[in-house]
């Protein structure tokens, strides 16, 4: 019965991630439609073909689009849209298992300071660059390394600044084997104040580089390439399977602690599996994004009312829907005279969610 009903939810969602998909590449200055996008789209899909001389991959379709189209829809607009659903799919996925780690809906990835970690990394990269270890290390490889891997710095520091600040919020919190979520929690708020901080006094001294570290700080996808989605997918997809292998384990935690290990559940152990591999997956969406708030708050709990809490449907039901929330709205975002940075447009669509939880639940106690 279960796996019927995620079958289901997962087909429909995905149909419906493909026809947002379609959509957003038939929107931008250049005019196509959603015919001439999906002929380009599958003019790049690549199968293997099995021959005498070993395995090799061949493109089953041919349709004749023009040039220029085909590179406006490639190398401008897919990107973008297929990076904005990785993003909405890791960010939901995340906020997803924040809310049934401390049972609480209006927690989110960033609860535990991964998302303000990422942006402390980041704006230190872009105001003290070489100096920083990642800097150094760039600066001694060999030159033509070193040129082929300077345009990740900024995602190798996001990256590093939220798995110091989630791991360093986890180390704080955990008392000899035993890590209670309180503490987590007021850990967490504590580096996000900290580290708040600290991004304040490096925008104070930034230079020529504020304009970039506030830009990158409300979350946008305008720089999206395709090596940005190869760095990110990898461990997404990765720490997904993960996440979905703890389900059930998830589900008995929303008992309480002390019933999930009655029923012989490790909960210790499956507490620090759900931190550990939510951080990853936050940070992994940051460091390609920036900061990107909301969507692991509203679309895991929109899927809640709308499946049930059984995380065995709810992880997979939650990460397509935020793929396609986040589509949606950075088409939105990019479709005004001038591009909006989609955090911008997420914060507006969250902030009153929020304060529509506020009024309409409890927030669970700790």
């Amino acid at each position: 019965m279960v796996l019927r009903r995620t079958m289901a939810w997962v087909g429909g969602l995905s149909g419906l991630l493909v026809a947002t998909v379609l959509t957003s590449a038939t929107i931008g200055y250049a005019d196509i439609g959603p015919l001439t996008a999906a002929y380009v789209i599958l003019n790049g899909v690549s199968v293997p073909a099995v021959a005498a001389s070993g395995v090799s991959w061949t493109q089953p379709f041919a349709f004749d689009v023009a040039p220029k189209t085909g590179l406006i829809i490639r190398q401008l607009r897919l990107p973008r849209i297929l990076l904005g659903a990785i993003v909405g799919f890791a960010l939901a996925l995340a906020g997803t298992v924040m809310q049934g780690f401390f049972r609480n809906p209006m927690a989110d990835p960033s609860i535990i300071g991964v998302s303000t970690g990422a942006a402390t990394g980041a704006v230190a990269y872009l105001v003290f660059g070489a100096a920083l270890p990642v800097g150094v290390v760039f600066g001694v490889l060999p030159t033509p390394l070193s040129a082929a891997l300077s345009g990740w710095g900024l995602s190798v520091a996001a990256f590093l600044g939220a798995l110091v600040a989630g791991f360093g919020v986890y180390l704080i919190a955990t008392d000899g084997d035993r890590t209670p979520v309180a503490t987590l929690l007021l850990a967490g708020v504590a580096i996000q104040t900290f580290l708040g901080a600290v991004i304040s006094y490096m925008l104070l001294h930034a230079g020529d580089g504020l304009e970039e570290a506030i830009y990158w700080l409300m979350g946008h996808l305008q720089q999206s390439t395709w090596g940005r989605i190869r760095l990110a997918l990898p461990v997404v997809v990765v720490f997904f399977v993960l996440l979905l292998a703890y389900a059930r384990d998830l589900n008995v935690l929303l008992l309480g602690e002390e019933d999930a290990h009655t029923l012989g559940i490790d909960v210790e152990h499956t507490k620090r599996v759900l931190l550990a591999a939510s951080s990853i997956v936050t940070a992994a969406a940051v460091a390609v994004s920036g900061v990107i708030g909301f969507v692991g708050l509203i679309v895991p709990h929109v899927m809640r009312l709308l499946v049930g809490p059984d995380h065995r449907i709810l992880l997979p039901t939650s990460a397509l829907a935020g793929a396609i929330f986040l589509v949606a709205t950075d088409t939105v975002a990019r479709m005004g005279p001038g591009e909006m940075p989609v955090g911008i447009v997420t914060a507006a669509l969250g902030a009153p969610f929020f304060l529509f939880l506020l009024r309409r639940r409890e927030v669970h106690a700790l």
